[in-house]
C-alpha cells in the first residue's frame, strides 16, 4: 500500500510502536510523521516506510489542510488523533 502525504499510519516498530501520526512528507524511503504531541511540526519524527502501516480513513478537513500546505497547528493534529484513537478504542471492545 502506497504512502503518501496527509496519510495516517500506525508506527509498528521502535519505541513509539502502537502510536498514530499523520505523514506530512515522503521521499520514497523515509516518512516524516507528526502526531503534536510528542513529534510536532516543528520536529517530525523520520521513519523508514517499512516500519509504518497506513491505515485505512476517509478524508477530513485536517488530512485536505495537510495535503493543500495550508497552516495547520498541533492542538489540531491532537484533537483529530485522539478522536481516532476513541472510535478505535470503542471499536475493538465491541468487536470483543
Amino acid at each position: 500500500m502506497e504512502i503518501s502525504k496527509s496519510d495516517l499510519v500506525l508506527s509498528i516498530a521502535g519505541h513509539d510502536k502502537g502510536m498514530l501520526f499523520y505523514v506530512i512528507s515522503t521521499d520514497g524511503v523515509y516518512v516524516n510523521l507528526v502526531n503534536g504531541k510528542e513529534r510536532t511540526l516543528e520536529k517530525p519524527k523520520r521513519k523508514k516506510l517499512k516500519h509504518v502501516r497506513k491505515l485505512p480513513r476517509p478524508d477530513s478537513l485536517l488530512t485536505e489542510k495537510i495535503r493543500s500546505g495550508k497552516p495547520l497547528l498541533n492542538s489540531e493534529l491532537r484533537r483529530e488523533l485522539a478522536t481516532i484513537r476513541q472510535e478505535i478504542n470503542v471499536s475493538t471492545k465491541e468487536g470483543s
